[in-house]
């Protein structure tokens, strides 16, 4: 045991064991506590690299995360090391981890990372599309209504644009994205990074959608867009402005607050939409 405690972030493997770092498997063996999002995946991982887990070995994920990340701050301030690791990528990237990182820092405990492979530049670098700007949102909302609504907001980002979702949802955000962004708009569905059946498909949104509503895929989806060419962030006709604040209202948003949204998404006025909006009235 140290004098001072040491958080370690753990950046672990998206899938194929050979790309873990010499500095995680140390990590691994020296560590007084291990955090894993998933216990048994952790032990794979350790199988896989011949690696023996000399600390104690808990469990840190959605769920517990705010039960135990006291318990693992007053392991730290005793002085222990202790090393997180979720499923693949780096902790607190979308995955467990940021709660834990805020609540050491805050309690004076020093917090490093052994960097590792990322979901997210892996993707991005795959997709063909410019890497110089890039802006990561993460998951998108789970409902239509929102995940739509969050779109309106990023349609005329001019940077590339990479995201997370589910299996079961990507077939409707892709539909969503082709409809809001426009169905030219170049993207890149990246599923399985770095794992046996590693598969991205390069093709215009509509194009992509559709072939994801045929063929919905299976397993880790990072999904990259195109940014928006200047010409995108003009602005909309009133009979789209009317619709979008409609959409708002269906999904129990007041009509002030909706004409809001959709103001701030497109950069106008909100005079300008009410006025689009009540001439209708």
């Amino acid at each position: 045991m140290s004098e001072c405690g040491r958080l370690v972030l753990l950046g672990a493997p998206l899938g194929n064991p050979a790309d873990a770092s010499t500095r995680l498997r140390e990590v691994l063996a020296t560590a007084d506590v291990v955090a894993a999002e998933d216990t048994r995946r952790l032990s794979r991982l350790a199988r896989d690299l011949d690696v023996t887990v000399g600390g104690r070995i808990v469990s840190y994920f959605e769920g517990n995360e705010e039960r135990r990340t006291p318990e693992l701050v007053d392991v730290l301030r005793a002085g222990h090391l202790v090393a997180l690791v979720t499923d693949g990528g780096m902790p607190s990237v979308s995955d467990p981890g940021y709660r834990l990182v805020r609540a050491a820092l805050d309690a004076g405990v020093p917090v490093t990372a052994a960097p590792g492979p990322s979901a997210v530049t892996t993707a991005l670098a795959l997709s063909g599309l410019p890497c110089d700007r890039f802006c990561f949102e993460g998951f998108l909302p789970r409902t239509p209504a929102g995940r739509r609504s969050r779109l309106r907001g990023l349609a005329a980002e001019e940077r590339t644009l990479v995201l997370f979702e589910a299996p079961h949802r990507i077939a409707g955000a892709l539909a969503d994205l082709a409809a809001v962004f426009g169905p030219d708009r170049p993207a890149a569905l990246c599923r399985e990074l770095t794992k046996t059946y590693e598969e991205v498909v390069r093709r215009p949104l509509g194009e992509l959608a559709a072939w994801a509503a045929e063929n919905p895929p299976r397993g880790e989806i990072t999904l990259v867009v195109a940014g928006a060419p200047p010409a995108a962030a003009q602005r909309p006709d009133d009979a789209t402005l009317r619709a979008e604040v409609a959409d708002e209202e269906a999904a129990g948003m007041s009509r002030r607050d909706a004409i809001s949204e959709v103001a701030i998404a497109y950069g106008l006025r909100r005079r300008e939409v009410y006025g689009i909006v009540h001439a209708t009235d």
